[in-house]
């Protein structure tokens, strides 16, 4: 399997393509790239949507999508990627305003506070409590829609997926999970080939994976195999939600993914997931210059609308 040659092109491009930098650059200068790369691969002009709006919801800033149609629309809470450690409202602008208009949904992405100044649990503190607050006002966050959804890329993902059993044990009900390529098993114990194989030459490396999560959880393994920061070793994965999840097979995390999805299976979760041949991870962030990516997107945002906004039934002819 070769990787995708759009995705080859920009990695070489932004120079993302090699071996990781010895030693890994500081946080200050990767936030900073992040952001720079941001800019790059997203589109211009901003795609369009109803509005954008920046606020602060139980104590943490946040950002809200709203669609450009009128009526009722599902609240989707968005964790945005970038390991804990990087990433913010600006890095996935993009992604957020495609999310609002493909699903013609109330987005509102979480401005979480990053390790290493805010390490474990202050960015799953943080979705938490933004996710409650919203799934609490729906009148206030789609209209009084009442439906209510979780996404996340990288990270993001990861922190949507912790939250959503804290949900369901609390009686809130979510109507879908969305995951691209999220982190699962912070444990570095699960013996997953995909960490090698793709270690190095697909943008995200193994290295700055694990220098990410030492960051993040530190060195205590208790802290690592807590379910809240590792969703696959959660004790329960039954009933969170119908969940969509994607990763590229270019992904150091594709296997843990995977196991992650069989998991969610074999607990009864309805789960529909992809891997996507040429893709690796961040691919959603290569999206408006890659047809590769481009169309995963589509279909991870496609599902997701299905299960937010399934179609009326038709209507029955009324006896003669």
């Amino acid at each position: 399997m070769a990787l995708d040659p759009d995705i080859a092109a920009l990695m070489h491009r932004f120079g993302v393509d090699g071996p990781p930098p010895v030693p890994l650059p500081g946080v200050a200068e990767r936030r900073a790239g992040r952001r720079e790369l941001a800019r790059a691969l997203a589109p211009y002009p901003p795609l369009p949507v109803g509005s954008v709006a920046d606020d602060t919801l139980a104590g943490v800033g946040v950002r809200i999508y709203r669609p450009r149609s009128a009526g009722p629309a599902p609240a989707v809470v968005y964790c945005h990627g970038g390991g804990f450690v990087v990433g913010d409202l600006d890095t996935h602008d993009a992604v957020c305003r495609r999310l609002c208009r493909d699903v013609a949904a109330v987005v509102v992405a979480v401005g979480y506070r990053l390790a290493p100044e805010h390490p474990y649990p202050a960015a799953y503190e943080d979705c938490l409590a933004v996710a409650r607050d919203v799934a609490g006002h729906p009148e206030r966050f789609g209209g009084g829609s009442g439906v209510f959804a979780l996404a996340g890329d990288g990270a993001g993902a990861t922190l949507a997926a912790a939250v959503a059993p804290a949900l369901r044990d609390a009686g809130t009900p979510v109507a879908a999970l969305l995951l691209a390529y999220p982190v699962t098993d912070l444990t570095g114990r699960g013996g997953y080939p995909s960490m090698e194989e793709n270690a190095t030459g697909y943008g995200t490396t193994t290295a700055a994976i694990e220098n990410d999560i030492l960051l993040y959880v530190g060195n205590d393994p208790g802290t690592a195999a807590d379910g809240r920061a590792s969703p696959l070793l959660a004790e329960s994965h039954r009933g969170p939600a119908p969940a969509v999840i994607g990763v590229g097979h270019f992904d150091p995390l594709r296997d843990q993914v995977l196991a992650y999805a069989r998991a969610l299976e074999e607990a009864g979760v309805a789960v529909r997931p992809h891997l996507y041949p040429g893709l690796v991870h961040g691919f959603m962030d290569y999206a408006a210059l890659a047809p590769a990516a481009d169309a995963a997107v589509t279909e991870l945002f496609g599902e997701l609308r299905a299960l937010v906004r399934p179609p009326a039934p038709a209507a029955t002819a009324a006896p003669r």
